[in-house]
């Protein structure tokens, strides 16, 4: 499914730092975001928390997308990898659901930066 601006407006974290949704469904979610100066470290190279964010926010929305109606998740533990420094451009995550119980879920993110993986994260969120 491709979101509008309403579905992104539920993530008011997401908007501070420009992170956008391109879609979601299926146990999959795609988001984006543009590096802005701000998101910069004092090194001048994108913010670790940020890719970290996109991460953590992708694989929610990954699982949103295969929960039932009535149902919420909750980030349990992520770990990440980070692979290159970034410091202008476009940034995209894709993340998918790998394993989903009645209470736990495990997932992936992959972030790039146009073609390039900058960073891999899984995941486990918690079902309720």
């Amino acid at each position: 499914m491709t979101l509008s601006g309403a579905e992104d407006e539920k993530n008011p974290f997401g908007q501070l730092i420009g992170l956008q949704f391109a879609s979601w469904g299926d146990g999959e979610s795609v988001c984006h975001l543009e590096v802005a100066p701000a998101l910069l470290n004092p090194n001048g190279v994108l913010h670790g928390a940020v890719v970290y964010t996109m991460a953590d926010t992708g694989m929610g929305g990954a699982l949103v997308s295969a929960l039932d109606a009535g149902q919420v998740c909750t980030t349990v533990e992520i770990k990440i990898s980070y692979f290159r420094a970034v410091v202008a451009g476009t940034l995209r995550c894709h993340s998918r659901v790998i394993h989903r119980g009645k209470r736990i879920a495990f997932l992936e993110a992959m972030v790039y930066d146009e073609d390039a993986l900058i960073a891999q994260a899984t995941g486990t969120f918690a079902i309720r």
